[in-house]
């Protein structure tokens, strides 16, 4: 049985009988005026960690995200869109669509705004989503992606920029390891299926999003996952795996390379007003502003003693320069 019919299974059963416990971080859940959350879908909520923010979803965006969960983040998106079909959720398991389903007319009953015809359920799966061309202002995955093996990531990837309209933007929280993982770890079907080996390294994360076309990344977070121990997995040392936060925005590949967002910053502390690089980016005397790793990189060779330039703190929340 390959790590996909695993992958369903463990959903499939999720679906039917909730595992509160099926993933050691979970969402938060958004404290919103007048939005109410049913118990089932904090329940059914299975993620690793928050996907998109409040602020991606200005102007009534029409939503995509894959692996719909019990139709927590759904609901979530829907309060900003408030139109038919104004969220797209697609899922591959038929027994979390319906699950999601039976939610939303829960979450009709708690909150008066809210009609289940706000959110569009389709089965599909994520390497052929069954949506429109550059039809999406936000897609979403979390803890979803990070199964896929190369070939079907890259696919996966694909299909997200070519549902993205323009400057739209891909929001996904995936675990990621720096560790180089054993082959017997690396290839084990079920640890796989529930997003423990795998582990693709920021370094190369962020390369398959720029391979499939994104040209501008931001690093909005990187937070503690989970150890692998040698008593519990088939390892024979302790492997650190994290939980990290990306924005991908299907913005126009610049021709040096995309724009990436690690949470640098620079300050000029010269003796004039302000500096300007004649590169588009004008720095006031002390005060910080946010750039790019390549930015930092072109600052960095102008070689100034006036320019202070900060280690990336993969925190990264807007503004700046690109």
């Amino acid at each position: 049985m390959s790590y996909l019919d695993i992958t369903k299974d463990v959903y499939r059963e999720a679906a039917l009988t909730p595992d509160v416990g099926l993933c050691c971080t979970t969402n938060p859940i958004w404290e919103l005026p007048g939005l109410k959350i049913p118990k089932i879908m904090q329940e059914m909520n299975y993620g690793c960690g928050s996907t998109v923010h409040a602020r991606d979803l200005t102007n009534n965006p029409r939503t995509l995200y894959v692996g719909v969960g019990g139709g927590m983040e759904l609901l979530q998106f829907a309060y900003f869109s408030r139109m038919k079909s104004g969220v797209v959720g697609v899922d591959v398991v038929d027994e979390m669509l319906e699950a999601s389903r039976k939610n939303f007319v829960e979450a009709e009953a708690q909150n008066p705004w809210f009609k289940s015809e706000f959110v569009d359920l389709r089965k599909g799966d994520a390497t052929a989503l069954p949506v429109e061309d550059n039809s999406i202002d936000v897609a979403a995955q979390n803890c979803l992606f990070n199964i896929f093996k190369t070939e079907e990531l890259t696919q996966a990837l694909k299909e997200m920029y070519r549902v993205l309209k323009p400057h739209g933007r891909l929001v996904m929280s995936d675990p990621t390891c720096e560790q180089e993982m054993n082959d017997e770890l690396r290839n084990d079907e079920r640890l796989r299926a529930l997003c423990l080996s795998g582990s693709l390294s920021i370094k190369d994360y962020v390369k398959a999003l720029t391979d499939a076309g994104f040209g501008t990344i931001e690093i909005r977070a990187r937070k503690p996952y989970r150890i692998l121990d040698p008593k519990n997995y088939p390892t024979d040392e302790l492997i650190y795996i994290e939980s990290i936060e990306v924005a991908a925005i299907k913005d126009p590949m610049p021709e040096d390379g995309p724009c990436i967002f690690t949470g640098k910053a620079a300050i000029y502390y010269g003796d004039e007003d302000h500096f300007d690089d004649q590169k588009g980016h004008i720095l006031l005397k002390n005060q910080p502003i946010a750039i790019c790793d390549k930015t930092a990189g072109a600052l960095a060779d102008l070689r100034r003693d006036d320019v202070y330039i900060s280690e990336s703190t993969w925190h990264y929340d807007g503004g700046g320069c690109c």
